[in-house]
């Protein structure tokens, strides 16, 4: 196995790493944490590895990530050998994902928030996680606005990169925040665009182009 990962099954930010392996081709070690209800992340021998109490957690041989986007990047330049996910020797490209793998963050944090207190009744400020959950959404939906004025589907340039797997989980799991995509055509255009990658995976909430096409979406 390539790398070892400790993840959630309903966590959008284990899911970007279980995503991009699959993109990636990548075979690796899945070792369930029981998030909820049982707490498991915050037990001592997960602790020791991250004393943050968050997952994903990543080891591989000696290395030990706790920072999503960290391992999106040691992914990309471990196991991508056309260097298109992370182009790191085109420093106006790279300088532009990295702003987008810091969204993500935002995304967490406003979207992911309001999913926690709708799906697990995590105590938050609920309307402030919402209204900036959709400050989020009018961003991604401008600048792939944007990016689609100049012929491009994605974030960045114009292939798919590591912003859009960074950005994309919470993104398409807005709905279960109660917000929907109906005034978002460019993300849905985008949405769409990521279903139909190769080697896509689906997690709880995120469904194959297949399904959505039976659903009538």
């Amino acid at each position: 196995m390539s790398f070892k990962l400790y993840n959630y099954v309903l966590s959008g930010n284990c899911y970007k790493v279980r995503l991009f392996a699959g993109v990636l081709g990548i075979n690796y070690d899945s070792i369930a944490v029981d998030f909820h209800p049982g707490q498991e992340h915050k037990s001592d021998d997960l602790m020791q590895l991250n004393p943050a109490g968050t997952l994903p957690i990543m080891i591989a041989d000696d290395l030990v990530l706790t920072e999503t986007s960290a391992m999106l990047i040691w992914m990309a330049s471990k196991f991508d050998s056309d260097n298109t996910w992370w182009p790191a020797t085109d420093a106006a490209k790279t300088a532009a994902i990295v702003q987008w793998l810091g969204f993500s963050s935002d995304l967490t944090s406003t979207i992911g928030e309001a999913r926690l207190h709708t799906m697990l009744n995590r105590d938050v400020k609920i309307e402030k996680a919402l209204a900036d959950g959709i400050v989020a959404l009018r961003r991604i939906e401008a600048q792939l606005t944007e990016q689609g004025l100049r012929g491009g589907a994605w974030l960045v340039g114009e292939s798919p990169t590591i912003a859009d797997i960074a950005c994309f989980p919470y993104v398409a799991l807005a709905p279960d925040a109660g917000l929907e995509h109906d005034d978002y055509p460019a993300i849905r255009n985008w949405l769409y665009a990521i279903r139909s990658l190769s080697g896509f995976v689906t997690m709880p909430g995120i469904h194959e182009v297949h399904e959505l096409r039976n659903e009538g979406d």
